[in-house]
């Protein structure tokens, strides 16, 4: 029996990490699947003898183990009671690879583009590319037998594993790979031999060639199982592709169990170690034709011209995910191609050695579908635009969650592969069964392929919503085996499809697939309840029939929804796991810990489990958040990238007003919320602040009883402020125009120097320069969640500001992180009756380089104005710059001297985010980030290079984290034009 002392006894005996706390568990409850059930604990194995040692207690305990990397499953694959043994952490090496045979052999925890990064420079890489692909993990990928976008090229995993190491349910080391037919036979032979001392191994050899040398066994797999025409079959396990394979097909390839095991879940074996092949890079050339169509039926007829014109892909969009983009920060720029207001398009992607060819096939592919009455805009797309593309198209599991209220688009029916040329009469009836029950589907992906992602829109907190939940996957079921399809394409059967494979092959199949199941897994350790004797498959769901939860009074307005429906928004799609090697700010603090504790979709999912199941009155009164919660450091990056647009910097700042309200402010809390009004104390005498901080034995006293890290350097007060020497300066006539500038408490009090310059170049541009009255930008306070303090300030600002701030007389500032909070938050922070006050001066809240980006395009600003001289300048853009404006006013503004050149470093959060660096218990995850990508680009600059970066946190943690000193773009460009004068 297994209780807390088993458990412990087992934790003490791992080398890796080993968790039984409900928060862990809760975290681990879910996947990206409608599914949820508190695992009984969670293990983060370091070596194989870890894994041994879990695999022996589950075996002696009668408890299982459920394999997991990203936890992007789509099926419930990875969800279950048993003990959550999570290899995406430390079984992420790259073990060997051979040039010359096409082969690398990778641990099961290698993320698939990381892979691809490696393979590289070998003019090689691994086929298969599921839209996940930037955390997706080959262990996953084997689990499922993922394909991806390519696969009318590629196929799936399974065409690519050669071999495998694996654990078996006794703990034994078995390795899978081809075997000849005399080797096939003689290990039969030599089970059959033994008699009641075979191995396990032995006796799983022995029941696989009982059932397929069966010539009835063979008849019914040929007979019930998907059409062979359908390069997606994961319809339960692969009895039809090992039954191709000699000796039971004679003159196929060798037997491989590897067939089996690709697509199998994590149900028969563990696997440590998986040898793929791999293949050439694709051609130096891709083109996209993104074909607009007037609806979904018109597309798929197109869809068979494309396929005679050899693509590598053809990828279908509807118009639902179409205006979901436009929603959303990020990609609302990959639109960019759309016309109109299509039903739906079909991106069609081909390859050639040059794009002529490219272009002529597009050309001819045209005319066919022009003259079908087929398509009305055929725009073809290359490089960079081209990646943008697909970026929008891979985006679309996460846009989903942004449809408003309860109903989503339901993962239920959405995997189903039919024969590519069944497939539009396929749709059609399809629709035809949503109609009768007056609903409606998403409609995208692999058209190419036969497969097309359909996600009917449910509300699955309604009783309803579960009813149509089972009546859909029933019907569809009865619909796909009719066209002799499969169930499961990509995404696997796991504990969704499982009921309904004795439909789709047949119940003597199934039976068969059963006891494979117990000759593989006799004591049922390896993920149970997956693909054979799952559950109903409307239960363990996510949201229960029904479901009453209070309605919550928020200091942050949270547009046409709640704070829940917002956390709800996130569908678990992991987007947030990618590391710095896919780039990207999101998320700063997984990438330095690699731990699920630390995503977005962990804060999401705490914060959804806390208001809906928390029995306390004050619901963010909850422990459990206020942990996950801690490493956040609201860079504000989940903001933009994350598909279902979850702003967790938002919720944490909403959840700690909250949570201050049950157990009171912490005083270094105070401390910082309050820090523009300590500064201005401070800067009555700034001698006596810098000699106690700028003293490191001293400082370093002072930082700890703050409670701010010892070795943490700490910002010096200017000997003056900048409002007190504005006041000071000639007022300039404005012949281009009149700014006001918001002179922020960072630039106010500490970079008074980046002001002043910013001030004179605008001076020197043209432009009057007014400092408005304002208060400060309530930055430290949001950061801190004190929201009312900060309501306070965002609405003395907004009543300071709103008649002076237009579109002609912009409000421009210089700390990014303090303009841009009246775009970002005080909308959504002020009293209702301010709210279009705040909206109007938010459209004319510009940063600085905006405002001088925005300048050059009207031709107020030229070059002449500048130095010729050459410079390097390497760009750090700021996080809340990046999620809710852009790095491309940055680049446009340093680039204007002439011979200025900018190159944007390809770093995340550099780790500082305000207070976040400076706090002793985060100081070391902090530095961390930055040393993923920032720190070690800045080191490789000579002293020539400029290093430039917006943020006053930006430039501390720079030269905290390497000596040099960074500077603001108003800087550059006053130096570039001081230079020439």
């Amino acid at each position: 029996m297994v209780n807390q002392e088993t458990l412990q006894q087992l934790s003490a005996q791992l080398d890796g990490e080993f968790y039984t706390d409900t928060t862990q568990r809760t975290l681990y409850a879910t996947d990206a699947s409608a599914y949820r059930e508190m695992p009984l604990a969670v293990a983060i194995p370091k070596s194989v003898d870890d894994l041994k040692t879990l695999i022996a207690f589950a075996r002696e305990n009668r408890t299982s183990l459920i394999p997991r990397t990203a936890g992007t499953s789509l099926a419930g694959q990875v969800v279950g009671n048993g003990i959550i043994v999570d290899v995406s952490k430390n079984f992420t090496k790259i073990l060997e690879i051979n040039e010359q045979e096409r082969w690398v052999r990778v641990q099961p925890g290698v993320v698939r583009d990381e892979l691809n990064f490696f393979l590289k420079p070998y003019g090689l890489f691994f086929g298969p590319e599921t839209s996940t692909a930037n955390r997706a993990m080959i262990g996953g990928m084997v689990g499922n037998n993922s394909c991806g976008s390519n696969s009318v090229v590629y196929r799936s995993t399974r065409e690519h594993v050669l071999s495998v190491k694996a654990l078996l349910a006794d703990g034994s080391e078995a390795e899978f790979g081809p075997l000849e037919t005399a080797a096939f036979t003689q290990r039969i032979d030599a089970g059959m031999h033994k008699n009641g001392s075979a191995s396990l191994l032995d006796k799983i050899y022995l029941k696989t060639n009982e059932i397929l040398a069966n010539p009835d066994n063979q008849a019914e797999i040929r007979r019930q199982f998907p059409k062979r025409s359908i390069e997606r079959r994961n319809t339960g396990y692969a009895l039809d592709e090992l039954l191709e394979t000699a000796p039971f097909t004679e003159g196929s390839e060798p037997f491989n169990f590897c067939k089996l095991i690709a697509g199998s879940e994590g149900t028969l074996c563990f696997l440590t170690e998986i040898k793929l092949n791999v293949v050439p890079l694709p051609p130096k050339e891709l083109g996209l034709v993104c074909v607009h169509f007037n609806n979904v039926d018109e597309s798929l007829r197109a869809n068979l011209i494309a396929l005679k014109y050899q693509p590598r892909a053809v990828e279908l969009i509807d118009h639902y995910i179409l205006e979901c983009t436009k929603d959303n920060i990020e990609q609302r720029k990959n639109r960019f191609f759309v016309q109109g207001d299509p039903g739906a398009i079909l991106v069609v992607e081909l390859g050639a050695a040059n794009r002529e060819d490219i272009a002529q096939r597009a050309v001819e592919m045209e005319a066919e579908m022009r003259a079908a009455g087929l398509g009305y805009h055929f725009p073809v797309l290359y490089g960079e635009d081209g990646k943008k593309i697909w970026t929008l198209r891979k985006a679309g599991l996460g846009l989903l969650a942004n449809l408003p209220g309860d109903a989503k688009a339901v993962a239920v029916i959405e995997d189903t592969a039919i024969d590519v040329h069944d497939l539009p009469d396929y749709i059609r009836d399809f629709n035809a069964i949503l109609t009768k029950h007056s609903m409606s589907a998403v409609h995208y992906a692999h058209a190419g392929s036969g497969e097309i992602h359909l996600r009917p829109i449910i509300n699955l907190k309604t009783e309803e919503g579960h009813r149509q939940y089972r009546l859909i996957a029933e019907e569809i079921a009865r619909l796909v085996k009719k066209y002799d399809g499969s169930l499961s394409g990509e995404h696997g059967d796991g504990r969704l499809r499982g009921e309904f494979i004795p439909l789709m092959v047949g119940p003597k199949n199934y039976e068969l697939m059963r006891e494979l199941k117990q000759a593989w897994d006799p004591y049922g350790i390896f993920n149970p309840g997956k693909i054979v004797e799952t559950p109903p498959m409307d239960t363990f769901l996510r949201y229960e029939a029904g479901q009453q939860t209070p309605d919550f009074k928020t200091f942050f307005r949270f547009q046409d929804q709640t704070v829940l429906q917002h956390a709800e928004q996130c569908n678990g799609s992991g987007d947030c796991r990618k590391t710095e090697i896919s780039g990207g700010t999101m998320c700063p603090s997984y990438m330095a810990t690699r731990n699920e504790k630390e995503t977005t979709r962990a804060r999401a999912n705490i914060l959804r489990e806390m208001l809906t199941l928390s029995p306390k009155e004050n619901r963010f009164d909850n422990k459990e958040i206020k942990e996950v919660y801690d490493l956040c450091l609201a860079c504000k990056g989940c903001k933009a990238e994350c598909p279902s647009n979850v702003d967790v910097a938002k919720l944490k700042m909403e959840f700690l007003q909250h949570y201050h309200d049950a157990n009171g402010v912490p005083v270094r809390s105070r401390l910082i919320a309050n820090f523009a009004s300590l500064s201005g104390l401070a800067s009555l005498v700034p001698w006596a602040y810098n000699a106690v901080l700028g003293t490191e034995s001293l400082r370093r006293v002072a930082n700890r009883v703050i409670g701010f890290h010892p070795d943490r350097t700490m910002p010096l007060l200017h000997s003056t402020t900048l409002r007190r020497w504005a006041k000071g300066t000639e007022k300039s006539v404005g012949t281009a125009g009149k700014v006001y500038l918001f002179c922020d408490e960072f630039t106010n009090y500490n970079d008074v120097e980046v002001g002043k310059k910013a001030v004179l170049l605008l001076k020197k541009l043209g432009y009057e320069v007014i400092i408005p009255e304002h208060g400060e930008s309530g930055r430290a306070a949001l950061s801190k969640g004190l929201l009312r303090q900060a309501k306070r300030l965002a609405e003395k600002n907004v009543e300071l500001l709103k008649a002076l701030i237009t579109i002609e007389t912009p409000l421009v500032g210089i700390e990014p992180s303090a303009i841009l909070t009246f775009r970002d938050e005080y909308p959504d922070l002020v009293d209702e009756s301010m709210v279009a006050d705040a909206r109007r001066i938010a459209e004319s809240a510009l940063t600085f380089e905006e405002f001088i980006a925005r300048e050059i395009d009207k031709g107020a600003i030229s070059k002449s104005a500048f130095t010729t001289e050459k410079r390097l300048i390497k760009l750090h853009g700021h996080c809340q710059q990046k999620a809710v404006s852009s790095l491309v006013p940055s680049k446009k503004m340093l680039s204007l001297p002439e011979n200025y050149t900018v190159h944007l470093i390809p770093s995340g959060c550099c780790g500082m985010a305000g207070s976040f660096g400076y706090e002793a218990e985060h100081y070391d995850v902090s530095m961390k980030i930055g040393e993923l990508v920032l720190f070690p680009t800045v080191r490789q600059q000579t002293e020539e290079v400029i290093i430039a970066a917006a943020g006053t946190s930006c430039r501390h943690q720079i030269k905290d984290g390497t000596g040099r000193k960074a500077k603001h773009p108003a800087e550059i460009l006053y130096e570039a034009l001081a230079m020439k004068s």
